[in-house]
């Protein structure tokens, strides 16, 4: 009886003591376990910070990249807006000149009702501080300008006619009783004691003080024309409306003291055909004697033949002329005519090596007679005016008219323009106006930009990159067409070459190769891309393109050789015993190609100078270019599409394969479970899953392709020429840059012009890249629920 309740008591003791250490336990376990709730919200609290962090860290960064693009989209358009500005007129200053109309018998018309007026020449300095006058009858006059137009000196050389280079009009020839005088009119720069600039006219003499005796006349000559060229100097009279004589001077130099004398060298007569001269123009060359009449044509005389022949007769139209001078250069003709237009004529070359004078492009100023033609000093540009005192500038090279406004009341009668092209001196009447020009870039326009030019020298309109030359009169050729079609030109053989390699080897790599292989192909093609570009265009151009130049037959029977034979090596393989593949552990079978593409470049570069010898008769680009007509440059477009493609490959490849790699699994594997084979799971579902991976990586590689630089300048020509010609070479725009930027003249027109091909390089990559992006997300739409 005992024993049952003490073991009753034992258990209820038990029980209380178990549940008290239970209880115990329980505290201890809140204990420990408040510690790892403290840790794992301080936890808690640090990741969401990180998580703040890095979300605030992303959207600046995202916001700095958009800034940037901005910014420098914003900094190039401030550097092109300049080039397309309208030019702006300033009047500046005015003053009266103290001059006497000549008679209307003195001197040939102009126009009908209006005479020729008294005032031969204006010019003034670079800063136009100073100007000089001369008169039809040798009276020059020096003026002062600033502070106020003030006249500072006369002199008189009594003179029966004057005439000025057309090239240099500072320099006059004055003929005066069959005697001729040569004087140059000089602007000396000169500082007084407080630093203040002054500009002093002088009258120099630069073949001495002794006139020159003209052709053994001392008869009235009615007109008179000059031209001093490099090596001679020339003067033309007009006796009467049917005879010119002509006379030449040949230049020789001192040995000592370096001065320059004349001795007589030709002189011959000449009887035009025409009934009337309106001006007698002797090209810059010293070839082709003009001679112009208001209303029959114009005929054109060979100074080179021995005796002088009429070279050529041109009608220039049912209006008469009234005005004509040579553009900058001397090889343009400008002609002025009666209904207010002007005309740009020259020789064009024919395909039989025969000169035809052609009109190559037409302005108009308005209805009235121009009675005036100026040409620039330093650019492709010239004023011309008209009787209702309109004045307009215009440009050649541009074909554009950059402005148009009446500057008098009455006729134009002279222009002026400051070597500087900043400055335009109006003469009207009695009455000298001063107008400051700001316009710096006359010569770039839409047209010229990216429109068909003819320029001075060429027998059509082309499409031209020409940004320099040794002379100054130099006619820019700013086309941005050559360089944008280099620019496509490249990309395209390049991705022609390195999209099927790079596109076909991600998808091998990332769905058949086995993966103990994969881990060392893909890494040893993505460390391709750390090749610094210049090592590939150095090689590519002193290596590459001599090889492909003495082996081009090897090089195409290699392109073509080497698919044939992987093709055929994987046949062979297929066709060996079954047992004896199964050695070969799957997705393993690439390195059995190695030997055979050894095996298909060994073959084509021995073959190569025996098929040179056997079908190009031992010299296959002499063939290409003899037999074809196609031409051929060491560097051209294939050397380059190997090399750039060697570059590009890699960013493709890298791209490409991960997009694949990157398919969930349960897609292929469902695929196969349901019956389908590995190449259809590849094509129907695999690719189309990636396609937006894959179309990524295929847009980035054209943009890199797009804006590659050294490869393209060390591995062509640099020629910017529009050839689709693979064996021609070419010139892109990153590569334009590249070369002229450090050259160029600061805010200079070529300056603005290479911004503007930037600006074209970086808009075009902009839409390409926003155009792929997309397309990525329509393809992410499309495939996103596979």
């Amino acid at each position: 009886m005992i024993t049952p309740c003490f073991c009753r008591f034992n258990l209820i003791k038990d029980c209380e003591t178990m549940t008290q250490a239970a209880v115990l336990q329980d505290d201890a376990s809140r204990l420990t376990e408040r510690p790892k709730l403290v840790i794992s919200q301080h936890r808690q609290i640090v990741r969401k910070a990180k998580d703040h962090l890095a979300r605030y860290l992303i959207r600046v960064g995202g916001i700095g990249v958009i800034l940037a693009v901005t910014l420098i989209f914003a900094y190039l358009i401030y550097e092109v807006v300049p080039l397309f500005k309208k030019p702006d007129l300033t009047l500046v200053q005015s003053f009266v000149l103290q001059t006497q109309a000549l008679p209307d018998s003195a001197l040939q018309n102009v126009s009908a009702n209006k005479s020729v007026p008294a005032t031969f020449s204006l010019l003034t300095d670079e800063r136009a501080q100073a100007a000089a006058v001369m008169n039809r009858q040798g009276q020059l006059q020096f003026w002062q300008l600033l502070p106020s137009p003030t006249l500072a000196t006369t002199q008189d050389f009594k003179s029966q006619q004057v005439a000025a280079d057309p090239e240099n009009d500072r320099r006059f020839a004055l003929y005066a009783a069959g005697k001729l005088s040569v004087v140059e009119v000089e602007f000396k720069n000169q500082y007084d004691s407080n630093a203040v600039l002054n500009v002093r006219p002088q009258v120099n003499q630069p073949y001495g003080d002794v006139p020159l005796t003209f052709a053994d006349i001392d008869t009235q000559l009615t007109a008179l024309t000059f031209r001093d060229t490099l090596t001679h100097v020339w003067a033309i009279g007009q006796m009467d409306a049917q005879q010119l004589v002509v006379q030449s001077w040949k230049k020789q130099t001192s040995p000592f003291g370096g001065k320059v004398s004349l001795k007589a060298d030709r002189q011959f007569y000449l009887s035009p055909s025409l009934a009337s001269i309106q001006n007698v123009l002797m090209s810059g060359d010293s070839r082709w004697l003009y001679i112009i009449s208001p209303t029959q044509g114009m005929e054109v005389f060979d100074l080179k033949t021995n005796p002088v022949q009429l070279y050529a007769k041109v009608e220039l139209g049912s209006n008469r002329i009234t005005a004509s001078q040579f553009l900058l250069g001397g090889f343009s003709l400008i002609l002025g005519n009666d209904r207010g237009q002007v005309q740009q004529w020259m020789p064009v070359r024919d395909d039989n090596n025969h000169y035809r004078f052609s009109k190559v492009r037409e302005f108009s100023l308005g209805q009235q007679a121009i009675t005036e033609v100026r040409p620039e000093y330093r650019r492709k540009g010239f004023m011309a005016a008209d009787l209702a005192g309109n004045v307009g500038y215009f440009n050649t090279t541009a074909e554009v008219e950059l402005f148009k406004q009446p500057l008098h009341s009455g006729p134009i009668e002279l222009l002026a323009l400051t070597p500087r092209g900043d400055q335009l001196w109006v003469l009207g009447g009695e009455k000298v106006q001063g107008y400051k020009i700001d316009n710096e870039h006359p010569e770039v326009s839409w047209k010229s930009l990216w429109s068909k030019i003819w320029y001075e020298g060429y027998d059509h309109a082309q499409y031209l990159w020409q940004s320099s030359a040794s002379s100054n009169d130099f006619e820019p050729k700013f086309s941005l067409m050559p360089l944008a079609f280099g620019t496509l030109k490249a990309s395209f053989y390049t991705m022609l070459l390195a999209m099927p390699l790079a596109l076909c080897g991600a998808i091998f790599t990332a769905y058949f190769m086995a993966p103990a292989l994969r881990t060392k192909v893909k890494p040893t093609i993505e460390l391709m891309a750390a090749l610094p570009t210049v090592i590939l265009g150095f090689i590519a151009g002193l290596w590459l393109a001599p090889l492909v130049e003495q082996q081009l037959p090897g090089i195409v029977t290699m392109l073509v050789l080497t698919p044939i034979i992987i093709l055929l090596s994987a046949f062979l393989y297929i066709q060996l015993p079954q047992g004896l593949r199964q050695r070969i552990p799957d997705g393993w079978q690439p390195l059995l190609l190695i030997p055979s593409i050894i095996f298909a470049v060994a073959v084509s570069m021995s073959l190569s100078d025996p098929m040179q010898s056997f079908f190009f008769d031992g010299d296959m680009r002499k063939w290409i270019t003899q037999e074809l007509g196609v031409g051929f440059d060491q560097r051209n477009s294939l050397v380059v599409a190997f090399a750039m493609g060697f570059a590009t490959i890699p960013v493709i490849f890298s791209i490409a394969e991960d997009a694949i790699f990157a398919v969930p699994k349960h897609l292929t594997y469902g695929s196969l479970a349901l019956g389908a084979t590995s190449w259809q799971t590849l094509v129907r579902v695999v690719l189309p899953t990636a396609s937006p991976g894959i179309f990524s990586a295929v847009m980035i590689g054209f943009g890199r392709a797009v804006g590659e630089t050294m490869i393209v300048l060390m591995a062509t020509g640099n020629t910017p020429i529009m050839d689709v010609n693979i064996f021609e070479g070419f010139r892109t725009l990153a590569a334009n840059i590249a070369v002229e930027m450090p050259e160029t003249e600061v805010d200079s027109s070529h300056f603005r012009v290479l911004f503007l091909a930037a600006l074209v390089l970086l808009s075009f990559t902009f839409v390409v890249n926003t155009t792929a992006e997309l397309v990525r997300q329509r393809l992410r739409e499309k495939y996103g629920s596979l």
